[in-house]
């Protein structure tokens, strides 16, 4: 079936303008969605309830507020608001051309396809062509919705896509989480590096994970639809224990050996040897091995 789009935009920089529109995506279909009902299975309503008389309070009545002080509001009639918001311009002005690899996955929000509009697929592959062959995205702002957005247009595949990002002013620093400073020895480093390379790939497939929550709740939703009885077993959590680091990434290294995944790191020790450096069988070996080179 066909993407509905879910919203447009126009594209623009320089004299150039280049109609698009917006696709989620993110398949919503596939989102497993719970309503509220009560026992006898009537469906629930919210509604506004004041916290003062528990006076129902209809629709005409309500007006937003900003919190300036504890207990403090300044009150917003809907033409009040409708001035503070952005103007919905759905332009996409473009203001710069960057390497993909400068933004940091850190600012990435959300991410949109962009399809071309009537009459703009010459000039919306044009562009798209361009960026591959320079290797650049681009970044622009977007006004939509009542707010202004920094997004960032990137080729993949044979269009494009939008990605939202978040203003520098919305993120924390790193500063702000501690990490106490550690001293790591060679041997460890070394281990480390042999656990990850053991378990390396090239490529990233994602096909090969799955939501296992998601089909876990699907399995028992089947079982209620059928009248069949839903038993939650309670999983007994394991006591977090305190363990040398030495040991577990060795017994990390076994047992990836024994369970047939591919090994990275004897492959890399079997090139030395072709090259004529002494076979070091034994990763406790090899590690100290390396340590002293390292040195």
């Amino acid at each position: 079936m066909a993407a509905r789009a879910t919203g447009s935009g126009v594209i623009s920089f320089g004299m150039v303008s280049i109609p698009v529109k917006l696709y989620s995506t993110v398949d919503s279909t596939r989102a497993i969605h719970f309503n509220m009902l009560r026992k006898d299975g009537a469906r629930l309503k919210q509604q506004y309830v004041s916290a003062t008389d528990g006076e129902l309070v209809e629709y005409a009545d309500r007006v937003k507020g900003y919190e300036f002080a504890k207990g403090q509001f300044v009150l917003f009639t809907p033409e009040e608001i409708k001035a503070i918001d952005a103007k919905s311009t759905n332009e996409i002005n473009i203001t710069e051309f960057v390497p993909a690899e400068q933004v940091s996955a850190l600012y990435v929000e959300k991410t949109n396809f962009l399809g071309p509009d009537k009459g703009a697929a010459r000039s919306y592959q044009l562009l798209a062509e361009a960026m591959r062959r320079t290797g650049k995205s681009a970044l622009a702002k977007y006004a939509a919705r009542g707010k202004c957005y920094l997004v960032m247009i990137h080729p993949l595949d044979e269009g494009l896509i939008m990605v939202q990002l978040r203003h520098q002013e919305e993120l924390r620093s790193f500063s702000d989480v501690e990490v106490p400073d550690a001293e790591i020895q060679p041997a460890e480093l070394e281990l480390a590096i042999q656990l990850v390379e053991q378990v390396a790939s090239d490529e990233f497939h994602p096909e090969k994970y799955e939501d296992e929550v998601r089909h876990h709740m699907l399995s028992l939703i089947e079982q209620k639809v059928n009248g069949e009885e839903v038993v939650v077993v309670q999983e007994e959590q394991e006591e977090a224990k305190i363990i040398d680091i030495m040991e577990a990434l060795k017994a990390s290294l076994k047992s990836n050996e024994t369970s047939g995944k591919p090994k990275r790191a004897a492959k890399r020790q079997t090139s030395r040897h072709k090259a004529g450096a002494k076979p070091k069988p034994k990763a406790k070996a090899t590690a100290k091995g390396k340590s002293a080179s390292m040195k």
